[in-house]
This record gives C-alpha cells, sequence and structure tokens, in this order.
C-alpha cells in the first residue's frame, strides 16, 4: 500500500536526532538505566515513582471538573476526597498492601474513585470487564483471590449467584443499588461516600491525615485481564513503573511530532485551558485507564462519560462539554466523521484524535484532517501486557505513513524475530517483540504461560509485523489469524485494509472459511456506511485491482451493524464466524 508524499522539509530531523533531544540530562524525559526484576532497561528518570505520587500532584487542579456523566459532575477535589475517604474504608476492611480489590464496574464516575481508592489503600486493584457474563466474571474474582468487590447495581445481579463460589470475597460495595440488600457483607456505596453530586461535601486529604501505604515503582499495582479470544483470560500483573512509563510515553511522542516538523514542544503549563476527553473506551481496559483515566487526573482534565457510545448524543456532547479529544477505535471516528447532520454542530474545539485495537483505514487520516483541520490525529499498537499503548504514530508522521502503527517510545525497543527467535532483516515479516519499562512482569497464577510469552524483558507478542528502514512497525496480522490458502500465506489486514479504502465501508474483516483442497479461502465481512450501497462483486473487483488473486475474498456478507468487538476494539472473529453459522438476523 502506497503511503502519503512527504510534505516540504519533513522531517526536519530522524527519529534518533528527536529522541536524542528530548532524553538530555536534566529534562522531563531525560532518560537513565534501572534493573527491574534482573532485567536492566531504558526509564524515565525524572518521572513520579509511584501513582500515589501522579494522585498527589493532582491537588493543584482540585476546582476544575473532574468526572461528567448525564447529570452528574464531580470536581478534581471531590474526585479526590471521595477516593481518600473509600481507600480509609478499605483499610478500615482490613485490606493490607498487595491485597486484591476487584471492581466491575461500567463506565460510571464512580469508577475512578474505586480504582484511586484501592491504589492509595496499597492494594492490587483488579477491573473485570463489565461485558463478561456471569460464570466469566466468577472466574475473574476467584483466580484474582479478590477479598473486596466493589460494584454496580446492574453488574451485583449477574454476580450475584456466582458469589457463594468466591470465598475470598469477604465484602462487597454495590452502587446505585435501588433496594437495601439484607446481606450483612453487602454495603451501598454511597452510605460511605455519597452519590456523585455529593462529593464535594466531602473532606478533602489534608496533610496531618495518616499516611497511606507506602508503595515502590515495582510493586505491582493492578491485574488487568487480556481480552483473548481463546481459552481463559489471563491476568496481567502491572507495576507503577508500567502505567507512569506509558504515559511519559505519551508524552515523548507529542513532543517528538513537534521536533520532526521543526519547532521546539511545548513545556508543561498548568495554567493552560483544561483538556476534555469523550470517553468511548472502557476504564477496564487498559488504554482507557492508564492512557486517559489516570494522565486525566494528574493534569487536571476533564472525563465525559456516555452510558453507551451514541453518535448523535457524542455531537451534542462535543458541542456542550467543548471536547479537545476523542476516539477509542477507527469506527467511533468514523460515526462521528460519516454522521449526516455533523455540520450542524460546532465541533471548533478538537484538537485530537486517537485511535488503535483495531486496523484503520489509511484514508482516515485523510477525513479526519479535512474535517477537523486543527487536530493531532495519531494511532497506536499496544497490548494489556505492554500497559496501553507501546509504539505510536502522530501528526505528520501518520500522515505521511498512514498504514503504520508508528515507532517505539526512547525507552523502548522492538525487533522483529523469525523462526530460532533470530532477528530478520528490516522489511521482513515476522514476530513482533518488545522490551522496555512498560512491559509487565507476567500472568497472574499462570507460570507457563508467563515463561512463554515473557523472555529477559522481552515479551513476544504473538502479532506478525514488518519494520521500514526507519523503524516504523507495520503490524501485518495476528499469527492466529493470518490464512493459508493452498500453500499461500494471505495477512487478513493487508486485505481489510484495501476493503476501508473503497468509500462505501465503515466495518470489516476477512476470515477463514474451510475449503475441502486448499485449506481454508477468505471470506469478507463487511459494514456499509449509512445511506451507501455496493454489491459483494463491486467488493471484490476493487479488492482484486490491488491485491493478487488469490487473495480476493471468494464472497462478501453484509453486516447491518458494526462488527463485534472486545474490550480492546479488536473485531471477535471466532464470534463473528459463530454468528454466520448461526444467523441471528
Amino acid at each position: 500500500m502506497s503511503e502519503a508524499a512527504a510534505k516540504p522539509g519533513f522531517p526536519a530531523m530522524s527519529i534518533e536526532q528527536a529522541h536524542a533531544l528530548l532524553t538530555q540530562p536534566g529534562t522531563l524525559l531525560e532518560v537513565g538505566e534501572a534493573e527491574v526484576r534482573g532485567v536492566k532497561l531504558k526509564v524515565w528518570k525524572a518521572a513520579p515513582p509511584t501513582l500515589h505520587d501522579i494522585f498527589a500532584l493532582s491537588a493543584m487542579f482540585s476546582a476544575r471538573d473532574h468526572l461528567v456523566f448525564e447529570d452528574e459532575r464531580a470536581t478534581v477535589g471531590a474526585t479526590r476526597a471521595a477516593a481518600a475517604k473509600l481507600a480509609r474504608q478499605l483499610i478500615a476492611d482490613g485490606v493490607k498492601p498487595g491485597d486484591r480489590v476487584a471492581i466491575i464496574i461500567r463506565n460510571l464516575p464512580e469508577w475512578p474513585v474505586a480504582f484511586w481508592a484501592g491504589v492509595l489503600a496499597g492494594a492490587i486493584v483488579t477491573p473485570l470487564n463489565a461485558w463478561w457474563t456471569g460464570p466469566e466474571l466468577e472466574y475473574g474474582l476467584c483466580d484474582s483471590g479478590s477479598s473486596i468487590l466493589i460494584v454496580d447495581a446492574e453488574r451485583y445481579e449477574r454476580v450475584r449467584e456466582h458469589l457463594p463460589n468466591c470465598p475470598d470475597i469477604r465484602k462487597i460495595y454495590v452502587s446505585r443499588l435501588k433496594e437495601e440488600n439484607a446481606d450483612p457483607a453487602v454495603v451501598r456505596l454511597e452510605s460511605v461516600i455519597g452519590g456523585t453530586n455529593e462529593w464535594a461535601k466531602l473532606p478533602p486529604p489534608a496533610a496531618d491525615d495518616p499516611p497511606f501505604p507506602m508503595r515502590g515503582p515495582d510493586d505491582d499495582v493492578t491485574i488487568f485481564y487480556t481480552s483473548g479470544t481463546t481459552g481463559k483470560p489471563k491476568g496481567a500483573i502491572i507495576s507503577h513503573r508500567n502505567i507512569i512509563s506509558n504515559m511519559w510515553n505519551s508524552a515523548a511522542a507529542q513532543a517528538r511530532a513537534f521536533l520532526r516538523r521543526g519547532e521546539a514542544p511545548p513545556q508543561p503549563d498548568p495554567s493552560l485551558p483544561q483538556k476534555a476527553f469523550l470517553i468511548s473506551v472502557p476504564f477496564f481496559h487498559a488504554t482507557g485507564c492508564f492512557a486517559v483515566m489516570i494522565p486525566a487526573l494528574m493534569s487536571g482534565n476533564k472525563l465525559v462519560m456516555q452510558r453507551k457510545f451514541d453518535a448523535d448524543a457524542a455531537l451534542e456532547l462535543i458541542q456542550r462539554e467543548r471536547i479537545t479529544h476523542f476516539g477509542g477505535v477507527p469506527t467511533i471516528a468514523w460515526q462521528i466523521i460519516e454522521h449526516p447532520r455533523v455540520d450542524e454542530y460546532d465541533l471548533s474545539s478538537i484538537e485530537g484524535i486517537a485511535y488503535g485495537g483495531a486496523p484503520a483505514a489509511p484514508e482516515l487520516v485523510k477525513r479526519i484532517k479535512a474535517r477537523f483541520p486543527k487536530s493531532t490525529p495519531s494511532q497506536g499498537w499496544g497490548m494489556t501486557e505492554t500497559s496501553a499503548t507501546a509504539v505510536s504514530n502522530v501528526a505528520e508522521d501518520y500522515e505521511r505513513k498512514p498504514s503504520s502503527t508508528g515507532v517505539p517510545a526512547p525507552t523502548g525497543e522492538a525487533k522483529i524475530v523469525g523462526e530460532n527467535n533470530k532477528e530478520l532483516p528490516r522489511g521482513e515479516v515476522g514476530e513482533l517483540w518488545y522490551k522496555g519499562p512498560i512491559v509487565v512482569r507476567g500472568y497472574w497464577n499462570k507460570p507457563e504461560a508467563t515463561a512463554e510469552t515473557f523472555i529477559d524483558g522481552w515479551i513476544k507478542t504473538g502479532d506478525l509485523a514488518k519494520m521500514d528502514e526507519e523503524g516504523f512497525i507495520y503490524i501485518v496480522d495476528r499469527a492466529k489469524d493470518m490464512l493459508i490458502r493452498g500453500g499461500e500465506n494471505i495477512y487478513c489486514v493487508e486485505v481489510e485494509n484495501v476493503i476501508y479504502e473503497h468509500p462505501a465501508v465503515m466495518d470489516a474483516a476477512v476470515i477463514g472459511r474451510p475449503h475441502k483442497t486448499l485449506g481454508e479461502e477468505p471470506l469478507a465481512v463487511v459494514h456499509l456506511k449509512p445511506g451507501m450501497n455496493a454489491s459483494a462483486d463491486e467488493l471484490r473487483h476493487h479488492v482484486a485491482q490491488k491485491l493478487a488473486a488469490f487473495k480476493v475474498p471468494v464472497d462478501v456478507i453484509f453486516w447491518p451493524t458494526t462488527l463485534p468487538r472486545n474490550a480492546n476494539g479488536k473485531i471477535v472473529k471466532k464470534e463473528l464466524k459463530t454468528q454466520i453459522e448461526q444467523p441471528a438476523f
């Protein structure tokens, strides 16, 4: 796939030169070296050591709005007060450093409060996927050995019959519970901290309060379960350093974009106008928590939540709340851009649109720049095991190389590995390995899976990728999603990217269909944009013009809605195949 021509004079310097300038001694992005669990890593020297320090930094923004959900609003100060109050209660409940405190809540204002409360108490906070079924939630609670559960009323009803199978749970806090519960182990969360609009009445954390348990940068702070599509989810054990390194990686990527265009990066300034984020990814996903929620508190930014993403409501919120950033997965950007009434709204506040977790059509970056000229589009690649984003592609680099997910941060290393774990030359396709302070130490209670996935600080990602001469990474496919048709490899993402180029396509996936002689053949599943039409023959012809004949889908199924996705925003092809075999429409 061809990349866009570079703008005149771009880049002003190489990636290596930009990183060298950014990481000089004495700067906020200075890089040093540390030994972490026996592995030497490049680390951010000026980064705060723990999330306790991040929480403390947010005090300067106490008067700012922070959490917005429908008619509920809480300032930074109110959020801090509620988190501190709940943390004291958890400690009174007997929570000790290292104990697991589970959260099962949809994107509601109490989710960040519950997370920060667990952090302050020294617990290992264990958010579970709010989309999971009762048996799946039971698995997460039992596997993690959580002793405290903080849950919303809807999910409490889903999990309550499974709680007798989770003997470690000794207390349950339920938010938005309409009726009192006779079980003494079940407590209304509001009886401790009040409702969202009441948090402002709570006393703020004071300097003479008893100190919360001290933690170190490499202590475990949270367990996030991977959104794997096969087998039981694995709990990635994430440290304070992992999360904070991810935040510094993001800052470095933005600063690099300025240097690459020949400009000096702006310095952090607390007096600048507040940023406002429309949250369309779940907090229980690494991106929602580590890349959005935690940095937002530190910087005093506003988080605007929806019960469920709805493009009409999103446009209203962007205008009303002066949203500066939105994104999540490419489909959300498409739904905003393609909305039939988008021109009726004032969207001039938009500064940034970021997405990942799913392949983005290279055309999308052009459409973003056309619709939001002052915005900075970006995409990235990462996984739960890399504490969210590991490589990122920002601004002009993304416009120039829209098929690439970008380059690692100055503290990260990436390599493409072939057979016998040998590093491959640039341009060849192999498995992507990544190393850096964002890589987690392993999986909870799964030593064999840990040993298989993590080697000397490197994570074997399972993604097939290639790297160009500048170091930009191109994700080719998940290894298990590669199709083999008559001995020929078909990388699904390559075919999907071509399908996405068709102007009528909003969502697309290529899956394998068994074939008696060829083994597999490619099948495309497509969701069209509102008001657009395309036939199967038209789309097949479109692909045939760009790719070899063996890569052309043998058939196209038109899907009535956006395709099913997991919490990472990745299309769940296993579910898609099941629905095709047993159609529900």
